[in-house]
């Protein structure tokens, strides 16, 4: 902290929140440090359905897509 990038990603995934749910990972605490260790450079990174989906900035495109695939898989 502070993350600008992931207070802009957490305002553009807003509009999903009912379809999704959003868990956030503090990197820099000692039981994450897995994560630390591989994404260090690369924050905000995203996970869905725990596959890696994108790193930086959100991909609104690519992230509705795999929403989509995973709802429809689902029914």
């Amino acid at each position: 902290k502070p993350c600008p990038l992931c207070d802009e990603a957490r305002e553009e995934l807003e509009p999903y929140k009912r379809r999704f749910i959003l868990q956030e990972v503090d990197i820099t605490l000692p039981d994450n440090s897995v994560w630390y260790d591989k994404y260090k450079y690369d924050i905000p990174v995203f996970h869905l359905n725990g596959k890696f989906l994108m790193k930086h900035r959100v991909d609104i495109q690519k992230f509705e897509d795999q929403l989509v695939k995973l709802e429809l898989q689902n029914g």
